[in-house]
């Protein structure tokens, strides 16, 4: 039944609760954005009318004079109050008054557009809303590892090796050389020595060597259908903003 509303019929009308009581007069027809269907209307509440409560269609019965629906007075006057008058109503809002009523919300980009009395049309679009989100793509490693190579060093070392010497007799050395028996036997023993490589090893620091992140900034294209609602007139119509035949942005 509620596909057959319009803002004509019902604002201004009755809205009568679940029990036939009268609830308050109708202020505005809010319509789906995608069906372009009846979803909620508002009706003023409170003190003299002073709130605009917002009640779902879905279920609701037009008799020609009043709107009756299947919720009761006080539940509607309860009802959260979501958006100005004339306002669009916001994924969030929908959700918070279909969970007052106890009903399913299903969002899909929905959301609905009040209809006024007047003879205007509201033209929608989406528009593209791009967001970013880290995620890890991978790890890098510090890893230290122990090798072993052959090193080659080469080092002088020196040896000591005996050499004769024969040196005549001399004024000089005669007293040395006819000191003990003028014959005998004897022995004389030189100890000759040597240099060896010790070969020894130390630990020492050479380098230090660490990770260090840096971000880099690329371009990426993201694409996505969107939906833009187009308006045009037919017969005699004069549209001072635009040439005749061409349809409005």
């Amino acid at each position: 039944m509620t596909e057959t509303l319009t803002a004509n019929e019902v604002v201004g009308a009755k809205l009568i609760d679940g029990q036939g009581t009268k609830v308050g007069t109708i202020g505005q027809l809010y319509l789906d954005d995608q069906t372009r269907q009846p979803e909620w209307v508002t009706v003023n509440t409170g003190l003299f009318g002073t709130k605009e409560s917002f009640v779902p269609v879905s279920e609701a019965h037009y008799d020609g004079e009043s709107l009756q629906v299947p919720y009761a007075k006080d539940e509607i006057k309860d009802a959260p109050n979501v958006g100005p008058e004339g306002a669009h109503l916001t994924e969030a809002e929908e959700s918070e008054l279909y969970r007052h009523y106890g009903l399913q919300y299903e969002p899909y980009d929905r959301a609905s557009s009040g209809v006024a009395s007047d003879d205007a049309m509201t033209r929608s679009e989406e528009r593209l809303k791009v967001d970013k989100e880290r995620q890890v793509t991978g790890t890098a490693r510090l890893r230290k590892w122990v090798e072993t190579e052959q090193v080659q060093v080469t080092v002088p070392v020196a040896r000591e090796k005996a050499r004769l010497v024969t040196e005549p007799i001399t004024d000089a050395n005669r007293g040395q050389a006819i000191s003990g028996q003028p014959i005998s036997e004897a022995e004389h023993e030189v100890t000759l020595t040597e240099e060896r490589p010790v070969v020894g090893k130390e630990t020492v620091p050479v380098e230090r060597v660490r990770l260090e992140k840096e971000s880099q900034t690329d371009d990426e294209t993201v694409s996505e259908d969107i939906a833009k609602e187009r308006i045009d007139t037919e017969g005699d119509v004069i549209d001072v903003n635009r040439p005749a035949g061409t349809p409005r942005n």
